[in-house]
């Protein structure tokens, strides 16, 4: 590796800013591009990274021409620089009540299942209790929602048990299952279970492409070397359920959205037989001791009710080929 020639040892010139604008370069690849995300010019972006290589006295990129791409070093620094702007963010966090009196604010990422029909109520009784904490949700697809805990672009994580989630704890927080609904005249009203491949047949109402859901049920659907063909897209399981009324097409969706919304529309409900329907939903979060005091408390607050059945605890667990 060349290093960067310098005369002696110095202590790291740099500060959150450098840091997040080299995590921004790192990122889209370019220079030009990180400028852009961190809202500065070009020049005071490559400033940035040129005063961490000199203070460093290595390259943490290898430029060329169609952008830059990490070194070794340039990895290791990455790894730092993460753990070091999350200890910034629990530090300031933990500061708050001291400023603004507020404690702090939790960003919660999750599946279109938890958001739709589990956390609401979970999270509605939490704010009540505590009036100085608030919550930022997001809908991301598991998978994603595993790699944002682990970088630190999110506080917990709620997500169905599927692939990979070592390096992140988890617990349990619900269970749910998939099922499908069609107006009372569809074909497939006539069975009391149905095989997934078997609505690929039929047109589909669904969600909006960006939602948790959609994702899921597309890779199952690639898995059989099929696509879904939808009608129309939607952004509430609301009105799903209302055009799934009118014979549109059939949809999939969590059987409790099934439940709580049956006065909507007139719908048939039929349990799906592919054992990928069968979810269970798990919190996840980075190791429970790093975690601010506020966030380990909103982690309690979310477990199970007493008589909520869910399945065993998973910890550092590594799943099959779901994807959800």
């Amino acid at each position: 590796m060349r290093r960067i020639a310098r005369n002696r040892l110095q202590p790291l010139d740099a500060d959150a800013a450098h840091l997040r604008t080299f995590l921004a370069v790192l990122e889209t690849g370019t220079i030009t591009a990180g400028a852009r995300r961190a809202n500065l010019s070009l020049a005071a972006a490559s400033e940035r990274v040129q005063t961490l290589e000199q203070s460093l006295g290595v390259r943490l990129f290898e430029r060329s021409r169609h952008g830059v791409v990490p070194t070794q070093a340039g990895l290791v620094f990455e790894r730092h620089s993460r753990s070091v702007l999350l200890q910034l963010e629990r530090l300031c966090s933990d500061l708050i009540p001291f400023a603004q009196g507020v404690r702090g604010r939790v960003r919660i990422l999750c599946n279109t299942a938890a958001l739709s029909e589990f956390l609401p109520e979970a999270i509605g009784d939490f704010l009540a209790r505590y009036p100085d904490i608030d919550i930022e949700l997001e809908e991301m697809w598991s998978r994603q929602i595993v790699q944002a805990i682990r970088e630190g672009r999110g506080d917990v994580g709620i997500l169905s048990d599927c692939g990979d989630t070592v390096g992140v704890e988890t617990r349990s927080f619900r269970s749910d299952r998939l099922v499908m609904i069609t107006a009372p005249t569809h074909p497939l009203a006539k069975r009391r279970r149905v095989a997934f491949a078997e609505t690929l047949d039929y047109p589909f109402v669904g969600l909006a492409i960006d939602s948790a859901l959609h994702r899921y049920l597309t890779d199952q659907a690639e898995r059989l070397g099929r696509a879904i063909h939808y009608r129309v897209r939607l952004r509430s399981l609301d009105s799903v359920c209302r055009l799934v009324g009118q014979n549109v097409g059939l949809s999939i969706i969590p059987g409790r959205a099934s439940r709580r919304l049956a006065d909507v529309a007139l719908t048939a409900v039929r349990e799906l037989r592919d054992d990928w329907a069968s979810r269970e939903l798990l919190i996840c979060t980075r190791s429970s001791v790093d975690l601010p005091g506020y966030v380990r408390e909103l982690v309690d607050a979310l477990a199970p009710p007493p008589g909520v059945a869910t399945r065993t605890v998973v910890r550092h667990h590594k799943g099959g080929a779901r994807s959800g």
